[in-house]
Parts: C-alpha cells; sequence; structure tokens
C-alpha cells in the first residue's frame, strides 16, 4: 500500500545515487578483509600475494636508483629466499652515444668528451684517445710530454681507486674511510686545478703532448700528497684488516674462478685477482713505464677480498711510479712542434702568423691522417681501455668504437652473485668498481 493511502504503486528497484544495478545489490559473500585490500593494489602492472616470501622464489629489481649500484646499474635477482639463484645485470641506462659522436668531432675537438667515460679518472681517458690518434697520425709526442702522461694517468688511477675504496667500505657498513678517501681526493682535484685549469675534467692531454707544464706549486703538491699518503695508506689497511666484520663481509664473497673470468673477457684489477698477471704497463708497454720500476700486484682469491688486496697495492705502487716521474723525468718541450698535426702553444699563436694560421686550421677541420685503421689500448683504472679508429682521410674518425672496461667486467656480475646472499649484493658490485659512464657509451 502506498504510505499515501489509497492505491498501490508500481513495484520499482529502490534509487540509489551511483546508479547501481539491481543484481549488484544482492547479496553476495564477502571476500577476506586482507583480500579485498590486495584486489585494491593491483593493477596491471601489480600483484600482491600475502604468501611467505622467504619460502618462495621471487624476481627483485635492484636499480636502477639504487645508491649501491654505483650508477644507473638495474640488476635483477632471482631469490629463493634470501639467497641468489640468478642476477642479470642490465646496462642502458645512461646511454650517451659518444662513440657516435666521436664520428661528427674532430680528433682534437673530441678529447672532453673522454673525461666523461670514466668520469673518476678522467685524465687516462684522454691518454688513451691522444695515443690511437697519435698512431693513427704517425705523431712523435716529446719525451717530457710522455713523463706527464705518465704523472696524470697514476694520479687518476689513485683518484678511482680512491673513491672505490671509500665507497666499497661504506656499502659493508662503515662511513669512516670514506670520508678519509675523500678527503685525500680533495687534495688531488686541487693538484689538477694548478696545473690544467679544472678540477674535475682536467681535458689536459693534447695530440702531441699535454696542455702545459708543471707548475712550482703543482710539482710542490704532487710531492707532498705523495710523501703523505703512503702512511695514510698504511693506516687504512691496518684499520680495515683488522675490522672482523669488514673482513668477514668480503671473504669468500662474489667468488669467481680463473677460467670463467678468462671467458668474460675481464681486465684490470678483476683479472688479477684472480692470479692472471696480465698488466698492459708491462706486457705491452707504451709511453715511459718501461723506465720506470714498479710491482705487479695479483692474488689468487679470486673473491672480494683478493680484489681488495690488488686495488690497494696498486695505490702504492701509482705512488712509486709517481715519484721515480718526478726523479728522472728530462727537460724539455711538452707539446709536439709539428703544427700542421699538434695545435701551437699559445705564446707561439699570439706572436706568430704562420703558428696563428696552423691554430685556425686545426681548430675549424682538425688535422686529417692518412686512410687506416688503429688500436690502441691502456691499463686504465679499471682495466683495459682500447680506443679502435678507422680513418678515411678526413679530419673526424670513419669509426670509433671504444673498448671499455666496465662494460666488459659487469659481464661477471651474474655468475659472482649465484648462490651469494641478497645482502652481498652491494659488495660484490663494490668489488668490481663499475662506472656506467663506461657501461653505457
Amino acid at each position: 500500500m502506498s504510505a499515501f493511502g489509497g492505491g498501490s504503486l508500481p513495484l520499482e528497484s529502490p534509487p540509489t545515487s551511483r546508479g547501481i544495478a539491481p543484481d549488484e545489490l544482492l547479496p553476495r559473500t564477502p571476500a577476506p578483509p586482507q583480500k579485498s585490500l590486495y584486489q585494491v593494489l593491483e593493477d596491471t602492472n601489480t600483484f600482491v600475494s600475502d604468501e611467505d616470501t622467504l619460502e618462495h622464489e621471487m624476481t627483485l629489481n635492484m636499480g636502477p636508483q639504487h645508491p649501491a649500484t654505483h650508477g644507473v646499474l638495474r640488476v635483477v635477482l632471482k631469490l629463493d629466499g634470501e639467497t641468489i639463484t640468478n642476477a642479470i645485470a642490465e646496462l642502458g641506462y645512461l646511454h650517451s652515444a659518444k662513440e657516435k659522436i666521436a664520428e661528427n668531432k674532430g680528433y682534437m675537438e673530441y678529447i672532453p668528451y673522454m673525461d666523461r667515460i670514466d668520469y673518476l679518472g678522467p685524465f687516462s681517458n684522454e691518454v688513451a684517445w691522444c695515443l690511437a690518434a697519435e698512431k693513427l697520425g704517425s705523431i712523435e709526442t716529446p719525451e717530457r710530454a710522455k713523463w706527464l702522461r705518465v704523472i696524470g694517468c697514476e694520479l687518476a688511477r689513485l683518484q678511482a681507486h680512491l673513491l672505490w675504496m671509500g665507497a666499497m667500505v661504506m656499502d659493508t657498513g662503515a662511513l669512516t674511510v670514506f670520508l678519509y678517501a675523500f678527503r685525500e681526493r680533495e687534495k688531488l682535484y686541487d693538484i689538477w686545478d694548478e696545473w690544467a685549469g679544472q678540477r674535475f675534467h682536467p681535458s689536459h692531454c693534447r695530440i702531441g703532448g699535454v696542455a702545459n707544464d708543471l707548475t712550482p706549486d703543482t710539482l710542490t703538491g704532487i710531492k707532498t700528497f705523495c710523501t703523505n699518503f703512503k702512511q695514510e695508506l698504511r693506516d687504512w689497511k691496518g684499520l680495515l684488516l683488522s675490522n672482523r666484520i669488514f673482513v668477514e663481509r668480503l671473504e669468500g664473497v662474489g667468488y669467481l674462478d680463473k677460467p670463467t673470468s678468462l671467458a668474460l673477457g675481464m681486465t684490470g684489477p678483476n683479472i688479477r685477482a684472480c692470479g692472471v698477471p696480465y698488466y698492459i704497463r708491462l706486457t705491452e708497454p707504451y709511453l715511459i713505464y718501461d723506465q720506470v720500476d714498479f710491482d705487479l700486484p695479483t692474488a689468487t682469491g679470486c673473491d672480494a677480498m683478493a680484489r681488495f688486496y690488488v686495488r690497494m697495492e696498486e695505490m702504492a705502487q701509482s705512488v712509486a711510479i709517481i715519484e721515480q716521474c718526478l726523479e728522472k723525468m728530462p727537460a724539455g718541450p711538452v707539446r709536439s712542434d709539428n703544427n700542421k698535426k699538434a695545435i701551437p702553444s699559445k705564446g707561439a699563436i699570439y706572436s706568430g702568423m704562420e703558428e696563428m694560421i696552423h691554430d685556425f686550421m686545426l681548430v675549424n677541420n682538425g688535422f686529417m691522417p692518412p686512410m687506416g685503421e688503429v688500436y690502441h689500448a691502456i691499463e686504465a683504472p679499471k682495466g683495459e681501455l682500447g680506443i679502435h679508429l678507422v680513418s678515411r682521410g678526413t679530419g673526424s674518425p670513419w669509426r670509433a668504437k671504444i673498448r671499455t672496461p666496465s662494460f666488459q667486467n659487469l659481464q661477471a656480475l651474474g655468475p659472482m652473485m649465484q648462490g651469494e646472499m641478497l645482502a652481498d649484493t652491494v659488495v660484490i658490485i663494490g668489488s668490481v668498481d663499475p662506472v656506467m659512464g663506461e657501461a653505457d657509451k
């Protein structure tokens, strides 16, 4: 009956504010509260489970924004509980087409781009590029310039290894040594600032030599640094190797045997930590490395601790090389006087018409090596850095290929991580010492 009396109203669905169909109003079996909550969170890209992940396999993304991946590195981990059953390193998040850019730049114009590859030890990159270009163009470098380049390369090695040490120790849970390492790196940056006029990317190497000679303040700064750094290095080794937590975090972690390391093409401290005495500075000497005495640090542990030992000893050897260079370096010019291939000094440009013309031609057109191709490799801080150049007789390379050690060494992450614990991933990555500017080039 109508509430108003006097008749009946037709049967209709009760009105709703949302326009819900009548069948939706029928009673349903309610879902468990936890399941209902998960359904709200799920979408086409997300799956939520209440199963205990410690008892099931799962896939976990580490990076590419993780602070312990030493750059934009993505590592996809397959876990059984907290044990890694498989790992894949995915690169490409920092790709900047540096090899393609080289084909559109002059040989000298491209030197600053090399700084951005291994930006932790940039001078080594410049030397590798200049040596390849000089080999292609048959350019002779003055003797003093060779010694200065070696000093710069060893300073770059110290820069790179100091950041590796500080970051890896911090990955194990300690901060103090990280601060010590950066204090010493600042001293090296002060040296570069005085010598090259720039702290981070010196762009100091030139085809045919270097930009300028050591200033008195630079010479004093290098000598003072080397004298003090020896004691610093001894203190750090004593501090770290007496720390039980640090030692146990590295020993036996990230093991990779010698045959696998060779098969993956690893170089640098990573391969020498497997007992392979491959050292380009000794096996295929360049510049004046055959005129100085230094040891070949190797280890046989094949683990993160072995890689730690090798790099720490390499820093001591770098200091020894620098001191020998300062003692033995002859006097003389620091750049080739072949002004058709090497840019003249500023003083000559400002005072001579011929030099000004050569400078104008080289800056605008670049030096033009004959047709051909070369490959030249150096021992960069992280391993073999090789430059392959193909010339068609123009002022730019027709093809440029840069063989960077980080790209090769990162292939080892998968085998190194299998069977390790999730907490060891940052230690393993730190022990490999990758720089993504090298990998994504």
